[in-house]
Order: C-alpha cells, then sequence, then structure tokens
C-alpha cells in the first residue's frame, strides 16, 4: 500500500495488518528507541491504541514538528490526510494497534 505524492514515495500506516474486513483495517506499529515509520498517509479516520507507549514525535512533510507522547493504555481518534512520519524519541518500545475505520 504505497503511494507517490510530490515525488516521494509514501510507506505504509504500519508495519503489519493483523486483522480487516469491508469496514476496518487493523495496523500492528512497533517502534524501537529512536526508531520511525517511514512517510505515510491515512486515507480513513483512525484510532491509535497504545499497547505500549512512548514519547513519540509527528513530522508532517511540510515539516511541523507535534510531540505526540502516547501513554500505555491511550487512545486517540484522527482524521485522515494527513501526509506525516512518527518517530520514537522516548527510551522504550512503542507497541500499538492502529485501527482504520473504512
Amino acid at each position: 500500500m504505497t503511494d507517490v505524492i510530490e515525488g516521494t514515495e509514501l510507506g505504509p500506516v504500519g508495519q503489519e495488518i493483523v486483522y480487516e474486513n469491508d469496514r476496518v483495517r487493523v495496523w500492528h506499529i512497533r517502534l524501537e528507541p529512536g526508531e520511525r515509520q517511514p512517510l505515510h498517509r491515512h486515507d480513513h479516520p483512525y484510532l491509535v491504541v497504545a499497547i505500549q507507549g512512548a514519547k513519540n514525535v509527528v513530522q508532517t512533510i511540510d515539516g511541523t514538528r507535534i510531540d505526540a507522547d502516547e501513554p500505555t493504555g491511550g487512545v486517540v481518534y484522527r482524521d485522515p490526510g494527513a501526509v506525516h512520519m512518527l518517530t520514537n524519541v522516548g527510551d522504550t518500545t512503542y507497541l500499538a494497534r492502529l485501527v482504520e475505520l473504512k
């Protein structure tokens, strides 16, 4: 599920799809300290459930940096459309399930 925007190839939303049907797609995300997801875009609204929280930073394609501390057990809702990458800037492994609402 890659796409190209402004000459940049976009990566997948997570590392692995762990469940999918006609209404939702669930991604597994794991980032070790210092690790980053590739630049990607969310085409659907989504929920992020932090299984093991971490201190993360979201950087948008236009360079905006957003601190995104995600505590263990935390849940956030986000609208689709943003092109960004996520970096674990903390010292713990980040584990999450991202649920796209189709």
